[in-house]
């Protein structure tokens, strides 16, 4: 586990970058928005953003509060949360797109108005696989200090940044990217989100079985 600030920036935001995907948002988020007004689109990325962002901060700060009132260890959750986050990363190795954050329902009949909650903003980009990651983050960051919250908490803005700013400028992006090159950056994605996966597996079962690394 990253223990000094620089590398656990690296783990908080590549972690949230790869599972949030901004290029994988940005098409869903044309597909979604095809036919509207330009000023409509604008609107959509921004409150898409707004309502993720919202999202993942209510889950970093009461995540673990959460988990108690249903009685879920956090080892248990790291270990859970962790195989997840393997089987989308399998499901973007082999250029899928993952059945846990967009269904064919929601993508094709998302009504305009509100289209940007569901399923812009929660599944696509605030799923299941981000409040994972930014829980058991949290989780680690119990260990590290108060800086290590502001880190995740950065790491959260910077990454919804990103997302808007790729949603922004979603049809100069998907001009230039063929489907062809989508995949072959998805899979790369998927690869690492399978590493990082694997991580919080290895963290949760240490804590549940302390015995496997010499503990008590």
């Amino acid at each position: 586990m990253a223990t000094d600030p620089v590398s656990f920036l690296l783990l908080s935001l590549s972690s949230l970058l790869v599972i949030v995907n901004p290029l994988g948002a940005a098409m869903i988020y044309v597909s979604m928005t095809a036919g509207m007004e330009r000023e409509t689109k604008r609107r959509t990325a921004i409150e898409a953003s707004w309502y993720a962002l919202v999202v993942l901060l209510i889950f970093a700060l009461l995540g673990g509060v959460i988990l108690e009132l249903f009685g879920i260890s956090l080892a248990a959750f790291r270990i859970g949360g962790g195989i997840l986050l393997f089987m989308i990363g399998l499901e973007m190795v082999y250029a899928k797109v993952s059945r846990s954050r967009v269904t064919a329902t929601e993508k094709y009949e998302g009504d305009a108005e509100d289209v940007a909650v569901m399923p812009i903003a929660i599944p696509m980009i605030a799923g299941p696989g981000a409040i994972t990651t930014v829980i058991v983050l949290m989780d680690q960051a119990r260990d590290l200090g108060l800086w290590a919250y502001g880190v995740v908490m950065v790491s959260i803005v910077v990454t919804l940044l990103a997302t808007h700013l790729t949603m922004a400028n979603a049809d100069r992006i998907m001009a230039r990217v063929g489907q062809r090159e989508f995949r072959a950056v998805n899979r790369i994605m998927g690869i690492l989100l399978i590493a990082i996966a694997v991580e919080f597996v290895i963290g949760g079962l240490r804590i549940a079985f302390p015995f496997l690394t010499g503990g008590a």
